[in-house]
């Protein structure tokens, strides 16, 4: 006898096809991943009663569901793969199909206990935007291999052409991106004061506001582990390993690297402080890098907490 009074929805996205099951019935469906494949499922949802529904996160093809689903009223979790994967070997499940996954992630969605807000549709609305800025940094980096590998002056010239325009390209879609931010006064107000800690320039102050809508109303631990900059016990018995960071947003934490790469050399002097302190203690580069780039975002969740621009100790004495 089942427990669970609430009957859950999954759905296993696939590029052009959604897989719905419900949880403990045999009723099926399979829709195209359109706008009329959408209004088709949640009609069906509705003749069910189905309130909650839960998506496993897929390469960006979940978002336009997702989005209609919370828009017609429907609660939604997203499960990152590695939540349904151990939520499939827990139960010793290994067959595998479209169908067979959208059961299970219908379980997985029944058995979750904490269902967190929806992200701000308006920042939802920019990824896109941040996202193809990154993608043009991703761009620039790789035309600099490529001009590094150059042995005849004229490929040399090319890639740096290249990497001209697309600097050019970075600053038009960074500037577009942030006034469409300051658009709205209390985005404006929070991308200013996460802007306004030493090291962190304009691209990744909208980074951290874009990816992490979270910041401010998170602890300083919250903030480390969705960013996967948290540190994690590796024990067992009398076995002592080195803790280690896992998981987490990726394109977050890759442009915080980059941002605590430089500010623990240049631009900020606690960062400075504490990137020194901890190789003078015997800490290999890559581990003090890690542990000044989660200082920096908790520095940049502070000062959006507290709503009150950053001023370091050392100006304070």
């Amino acid at each position: 006898m089942k427990k669970h009074s609430m009957v859950c929805a999954g759905i296993d996205i696939g590029k052009r096809k959604l897989d719905v099951a419900l949880d403990g019935r045999a009723e099926r469906l399979q829709v195209a991943n359109t706008d009329d494949g959408h209004r088709e499922l949640t009609t069906w949802l509705r003749r069910y009663r189905i309130k909650r529904v839960g998506i496993e996160a897929s390469g960006g093809y979940e978002q336009a569901v997702v989005s209609r689903l919370r828009r017609d009223g429907f609660v939604v979790v997203v499960f990152q793969p590695m939540q349904v994967r151990a939520y499939a070997r827990f139960h010793l499940q290994r067959a595998k199909n479209d169908k067979i996954d959208a059961a299970l992630i219908a379980a997985c969605t029944v058995e979750a206990k904490k269902i967190h807000a929806p992200p701000d549709p308006r920042l939802v609305a920019l990824a896109g935007q941040q996202t193809l800025i990154d993608q043009i940094v991703d761009q620039i980096a790789r035309f600099k291999n490529y001009r590094e590998a150059c042995r005849d002056p004229r490929s040399a010239q090319f890639w740096n052409d290249e990497i001209k325009r697309f600097r050019g390209l970075f600053k038009k879609e960074l500037q577009q991106l942030v006034a469409a931010i300051r658009r709205h006064p209390d985005l404006a107000e929070r991308l200013k004061l996460i802007a306004s800690v030493d090291g962190i320039a304009l691209r990744t102050a909208t980074t951290i506001l874009v990816r992490l809508p979270e910041i401010g109303g998170l602890s300083r631990e919250q903030v480390a582990a969705l960013a996967g900059l948290a540190p994690y016990d590796d024990e067992s018995s009398e076995r002592i390993g080195e803790r280690h960071i896992a998981g987490g947003r990726e394109r977050l934490r890759n442009n915080l690297y980059s941002a605590a790469l430089a500010a623990s050399f240049h631009w900020n002097a606690e960062l400075i402080a504490l990137y020194r302190r901890l190789t003078a203690a015997g800490k290999q580069h890559k581990v003090a890098l890690v542990a000044c780039t989660r200082k920096l975002l908790i520095f940049a969740n502070a000062v959006v907490a507290r709503g009150t621009p950053w001023m370091s100790r050392a100006a304070a004495r």
